[in-house]
């Protein structure tokens, strides 16, 4: 199943994604795949509203106050330094819809792209094994971890590089269902392949990272866990249209603009 989350006249619901004779369609659902009170993935009963892709906007598929984990150097062939490779925070005010601008912030010359896989949580989790991690998720999105790399090398810490507003494009959409052990991951800066890469080449999978994270930290349904880039990120310009795909999940894309400010 596809799920997202849009927003139709003014109001925000989740939709499962179709594919009908007049191209892509959003059935409404009458319930939040995130709300604690539903049985975890137990099906969410449509509306019977059926709206075309006119009829609504995308917004990021979880909700707006989802914590977003992320993951450095969780990739073969990318430097991996000493000891185990970083975990850091984006503010869910980072979070990006599919189509909607990157704005280059004011203190940065030099942004980038990161294609990734995000999982996202679908129960409460806290210090969970890597043998029952797979069974607290709820699917798969693409990420862009866009980054200021400027602000990353200058800071020694990355709250600034990685924590900027539209630092985190996420979307279109959540994935259910499938084995995300093994996808291509691509991203395409103006329709040029910049980026490649399987995520059967983390170096901490799925699982580990969820274990990983748990033991320090309670997720909760709806959080986010971003789970490195493979070799290839790179720069962003203004006027730049980066998508990032993923194997049997979607296509996420994003134009780049300038800080109004």
């Amino acid at each position: 199943m596809r799920l997202a989350r849009v927003l139709t006249a003014g109001a925000e619901q989740y939709a499962s994604v179709v594919e009908g004779p007049q191209g892509t369609a959003y059935a409404l659902l009458s319930t939040d795949p995130f709300d604690s009170a539903r049985p975890f993935r137990d099906a969410c009963p449509p509306t019977g509203r059926l709206l075309g892709a006119h009829e609504v906007t995308l917004l990021p598929p979880v909700p707006a106050t989802a914590k977003i984990v992320g993951i450095g150097r969780n990739y073969a062939g990318t430097e991996t330094g000493s000891g185990e490779a970083p975990l850091f925070l984006k503010p869910h005010s980072a979070l990006l819809a599919h189509g909607l601008p990157i704005v280059r912030p004011a203190f940065s010359d030099e942004i980038a792209f990161e294609a990734e896989l995000a999982v996202v949580i679908g129960r409460t989790c806290r210090q969970v094994s890597r043998d029952e991690a797979l069974s607290y998720v709820l699917g798969y999105t693409c990420a862009n971890d866009v980054t200021a790399r400027d602000a990353q090398r200058s800071d020694g810490q990355w709250t600034r590089a990685k924590g900027f507003d539209t630092s985190c494009p996420l979307g279109p959409w959540i994935v259910t269902g499938i084995d995300a052990r093994d996808l291509a991951i691509t991203a395409r800066r103006n329709g040029t392949v910049v980026q490649q890469g399987r995520t059967s080449q983390m170096l901490l999978d799925i699982a580990g990272l969820i274990e990983r994270v748990t033991a320090v930290m309670t997720l909760v349904p709806g959080d986010v866990l971003l789970t490195g880039t493979p070799v290839g990120a790179g720069a962003l310009n203004l006027g730049d249209e980066i998508e990032v795909h993923i194997e049997s999940v979607g296509t996420l894309s994003n134009p780049v603009v300038a800080s109004p400010h």
